[in-house]
């Protein structure tokens, strides 16, 4: 049996890699043009770039390539080697038992090369069989996530609430509002590689990071008379993205609402619409887990669409 193309590879995954565009349910985006910039396209080029790689077993005369990228920040923080998984390219005569076994082939291989490691995917839920080859070969489900837009924004007409851009002085009450915010659900706090002290901490240096490395392009938090700063909600504006599109966009990135902020959730979002409204913005998207049953009241009340659903598996050695 001869050793397929990484062009026929890709092609057989085209219709699964569809799912990999972030942005697939805006169907205003040509899909050839979102396969380029996020499936095929990227499958076709992987290994290109200086940090990713292919590992390729062949299980019974049959080859599954796996694509991994490796993270340099998030390894240095955790001390142990990270990664994470774009997806997996196989044939149409790979069944899941031997997509099991080839994923089997690359934790294998990661702990030959690397000892510890912790490597984890964002796999769309209609890639049902590279799902199940995952989870037999004992990768862990740690979150499923639910991608919700609002793109009817010139429409949009909600109450204006007072709000801010936070400061560069603020960023370590920012870091404690996140970590204090815990979300057992979320992705790091679900997984049990990681400690409770770990999660906390990583989330807290990610909110930091949004104002102190710029991650987002705006973090805003209340500006009300005598109403303590305890909740943030930072946006990206997807300037690459956006630009390779064709369009304007921003999403949230992230968002922590303590105790003497309730009901400022939907306050911070309302005037994330408004603001994208006012920059003539074609969408806004927002991510949260399957769980988070405040956000879709949120997304309820502020006209929000479900675009995606997709789960984040794990898969680590120490």
């Amino acid at each position: 049996m001869g050793v397929a193309s990484l062009d026929q590879l890709v092609a057989n995954r085209a219709a699964k890699l569809a799912y990999y565009s972030p942005y697939y349910f805006l169907r205003q985006f040509p899909e050839e043009l979102q396969q380029q910039l996020f499936g095929t396209g990227v499958a076709g080029r992987w290994g290109q770039e200086s940090g990713t790689e292919i590992y390729s077993p062949t299980v019974d005369g049959t080859e599954v390539r796996w694509l991994l990228s490796h993270l340099p920040w998030d390894s240095d923080y955790f001390g142990t080697p990270t990664f994470r998984l774009f997806t997996g390219l196989f044939g149409p005569q790979v069944t899941t038992a031997k997509l099991s076994q080839a994923a089997l082939a690359l934790r294998e291989y990661l702990v030959a090369r690397n000892g510890s490691f912790y490597v984890s995917s964002i796999v769309p839920a209609e890639d049902v069989q590279l799902l199940q080859g995952l989870t037999a070969a004992g990768w862990q489900l740690v979150e499923t996530r639910l991608t919700y837009y609002h793109d009817q924004l010139p429409a949009f007409d909600y109450p204006r609430y007072p709000v801010r851009a936070a400061q560069i002085e603020e960023v370590a009450h920012i870091g404690r509002i996140a970590a204090a915010a815990r979300n057992p659900y979320d992705r790091v706090h679900s997984d049990a590689w990681f400690t409770e002290a770990q999660a906390d901490a990583y989330l807290a240096r990610y909110a930091e990071n949004t104002i102190v490395n710029k991650l987002a392009d705006t973090v805003l938090v209340p500006n009300a008379d005598d109403l303590p700063i305890d909740s943030f909600l930072a946006i990206s504006d997807l300037e690459k993205d956006a630009s390779a599109l064709g369009t304007r966009l921003s999403r949230v990135l992230l968002t922590a609402v303590g105790r003497t902020n309730r009901g400022w959730h939907t306050k911070l979002v309302a005037e994330t619409l408004h603001r994208a409204q006012a920059l003539h913005h074609e969408a806004v998207l927002m991510t949260t887990q399957a769980t988070n049953h405040a956000v879709f009241r949120t997304c309820e009340k502020l006209g929000f669409r479900l675009g995606a659903t997709s789960h984040v598996l794990a898969c680590g050695s120490r």
